[in-house]
């Protein structure tokens, strides 16, 4: 196909222009679009983005024009090229880890690299002592030598004391064995293991004398640092294409009696005793799961903007696309905006307000993160061991005293809930955007099954219920027997039980305190309900797993509406936003927490915590905070602050004009229309010309 001849280039899109129609929506709102985003990620942080993404679009290397065209081996090829670009740049410009990230996040693709820079150097950093950190840590942190975290296998994901993979320790040589034993003990779908790293961190069973300790991490080399071949007994490679996620190398690995050094354990929290044989666990159990915990906590952070990252494309189009004339509109008004029409609003709106809700609570989610780490730093290191036959998981601490223990459920939790909220948010925006939002040049789609991993890994979302469960009942157990601790949740705990005989009797619809404490009632009787299930009627574990869903979601809805009422509430705000933009945070506020509230009806209603009446004017609510959100839906988008590279989408185009480039992605970009095919089938030839430009790599 020759380039677009004269008569199609001076074709342009129908009036009004979607260039005219952005510009009128930002004008119908006063909402500061740059207050809000300074408040959201400050100056600072804004700043090292622009700074950043000039950096990035002024190399080739980093051209997206050709993303949706290629398939997966020209991607993953274009992929690591990106990667080692990003690390080189990291050099030139003496980038921190933050502005390594933030260059990552505007790139916006996994890279081979991406499970080296943040699992494997976060465990080996958070799990390794001194001695190992100038052994390992050292050099990963130059990529001298490049990992991943390898954890789950073909047979085992979410039970990570179920794997199969062994460590055997060996008195005579001071030497663990690694072994996969089964085929189903095959380490599977881990990140930068495929093709790249050189290192991992395999998460194997500790054996000592044929007794088992449990997971362990234990550092292992499996490909020459020269040939970058599989060593001897290692057998590794590319588990295939995905749903998406397709520019990384996940992978498989096989160990067949490995040996590695004593100092290969990771031991800052536990280890064997190379003279007497003796296992020494942590006197915190809970500590070895920091890793894992702390992938949570930026699953939660993250899902708020990656959400947003949807919301931000499908508001733009939305506003930007008319279809059909308003039935009750008089005269020829033309065509209206999609986003006009209420059906539209509730699916969308709700989703904005979630971006914000979800983005607070990330914030607070990290920093009870990092609150726990100072507390373990403070009262443990690797030489608080002690001498046990036995490792108990997370969901055996005293959930009344252990600020990790809190941690770990919340983050499962919250992780369970805020990927679930943007993963299923971004296919609800994709369908919003009509026929277009199925194109890849939506920039919805791709982005959509790369995050979809996100609800299974790290614990699957329905399985990380369970553990949010245990705690949650052992905190009610706890209060009942008066031996509870003092954190949010046995306080709501005891709430409920002083006034569950008299009644609730919230005021969800005047009173934002009245609203919050509505959802922590609903947990507290769903709590109780559960556990009378579980310990009177001696119901099983299995028969109750639905209604621990359902409670783990409630106790997450809780924290949500919780961590927005506390970032909005007077004592808390910030002095930078006006009392414009505070007002509208507040409408979205309540419009997630209503909106969640009718959702979830028939649950506060048999909880007490509302009455059918409110539940019925909570709908009418609803609909009003639509209407009120409405004028300021597209500088609440603009408010995230992503650029049109970073998007890669005609959808979401800033300036609006999304036929513009879509046609220019087609009949342009497009390597198809540079190929003539032979239609007849009474030949066997394919293509009767090719003028597609050939590939550099």
């Amino acid at each position: 196909m020759s380039p677009n001849p004269e008569w199609v280039k001076k074709l342009v899109v129908a009036s009004p222009q979607g260039s005219e129609l952005l510009a009128t929506e930002r004008a119908s709102s006063n909402l500061d679009t740059d207050q809000l985003a300074e408040y959201l990620f400050g100056k600072n942080e804004l700043e090292t983005r622009e700074r950043v993404l000039k950096i990035l679009t002024a190399e080739p290397v980093f051209d997206k024009s050709q993303n949706y065209f290629q398939g997966r081996e020209a991607r993953i090829e274009a992929s690591l090229a990106k990667a080692k670009r990003l690390r080189q740049l990291q050099l030139e410009h003496n980038w921190s880890q933050d502005e390594y990230m933030i260059a990552n996040d505007l790139l916006s693709e996994p890279t081979p690299y991406g499970l080296h820079a943040s699992m494997f150097l976060k465990t080996l950093r958070d799990q390794g002592t001194p001695e190992q950190h100038k052994l390992f840590l050292d050099k990963a942190e130059q990529y001298k030598i490049i990992g991943c975290y390898a954890q789950t296998e073909l047979g085992h994901g979410s039970n990570v004391r179920g794997l199969e993979t062994t460590a055997t320790w060996n008195q005579s040589d001071k030497t663990f064995v690694l072994h996969s034993p089964h085929l189903t003990s095959s380490k599977w779908w881990i990140g930068s293991l495929g093709k790249v790293a050189n290192h991992a961190v395999v998460m194997a069973q500790l054996v000592i004398d044929g007794k088992r300790f449990g997971p362990h991490p234990f550092v292992v080399q499996i490909r020459d640092l020269q040939t970058h071949e599989p060593l001897e007994n290692v057998h590794v490679g590319d588990i295939g294409p995905k749903f998406g996620y397709n520019t990384m190398d996940n992978g498989f690995l096989l160990l067949n009696q490995v040996k590695v050094p004593h100092v290969n354990m990771l031991a800052k929290f536990s280890h064997v005793d190379p003279q007497s044989g003796r296992y020494q666990r942590p006197s915190n159990p809970s500590a070895v799961y920091g890793t894992l915990t702390w992938v949570r906590s930026n699953i939660v952070l993250q899902s708020g903007s990656v959400l947003a990252r949807g919301v931000t494309i499908a508001t733009r189009y939305c506003a930007v696309r008319r279809q059909f004339q308003d039935l009750d509109a008089k005269g020829n008004v033309g065509e209206n905006q999609v986003i006009n029409y209420t059906m539209v609003q509730y699916r969308l709106l709700p989703l904005l307000a979630a971006t914000f809700a979800l983005h607070f609570t990330g914030r607070s989610m990290i920093n009870m993160y990092e609150e726990a780490q100072k507390r373990m730093a403070a009262g443990q290191d690797a030489g608080q061991l002690s001498d046990a036959n036995r490792r108990p998981g997370p969901e055996e601490i005293n959930p009344g005293t252990d600020l990790l223990a809190d941690l770990h459920a919340t983050s499962c939790a919250l992780k369970a809930y805020g990927s679930t909220v943007a993963g299923e948010g971004l296919e609800v925006c994709r369908r919003a955007c009509g026929g277009h939002g199925y194109s890849s040049f939506s920039g919805i789609g791709t982005w959509f099954a790369d995050y979809l991993p996100t609800l299974t890994w790290e614990g699957d979302n329905y399985m990380l219920t369970q553990q949010v469960c245990r705690y949650l009942l052992k905190t009610a157990r706890a209060v009942l027997e008066g031996t509870a601790g003092d954190n949010d949740t046995s306080r709501s705990f005891k709430a409920f039980l002083a006034r569950r005989d008299t009644g609730a009797a919230f005021d969800i619809l005047t009173s934002d305190k009245d609203l919050v404490d509505a959802f922590a009632w609903r947990v507290a009787y769903l709590t109780f309900e559960a556990l009378q299930h579980r310990d009177a009627d001696k119901q099983s574990w299995n028969s109750l797993l639905v209604d621990f869903h359902r409670l783990s979601t409630a106790h997450a809805q809780y924290m949500v509406v919780k961590s927005f009422y506390d970032a909005l509430a007077a004592e808390s705000a910030p002095g930078s936003l006006d009392r414009q933009t505070t007002g509208v945070l507040h409408k979205l506020f309540r419009l997630f927490a209503l909106h969640t509230l009718e959702r979830e009806a028939s649950e506060f209603f048999s909880s007490s915590a509302t009455t059918v009446r409110q539940i019925q004017l909570s709908r009418k609510a609803v609909m009003k905070l639509l209407e009120d959100v409405r004028p300021h839906a597209v500088r609440l988008a603009d408010s995230w602050s992503f650029p049109d590279w970073q998007l890669d989408s005609s959808l979401g185009r800033y300036d609006g004009n999304v036929y513009e480039d879509m046609f220019h992605r087609a009949s342009e970009l497009n390597p198809l229309n540079k190929v003539v095919f032979d239609p007849y089938p009474d030949n066997n030839n394919i293509l009767k010309k090719d003028n597609r430009a050939k590939s550099k790599l």
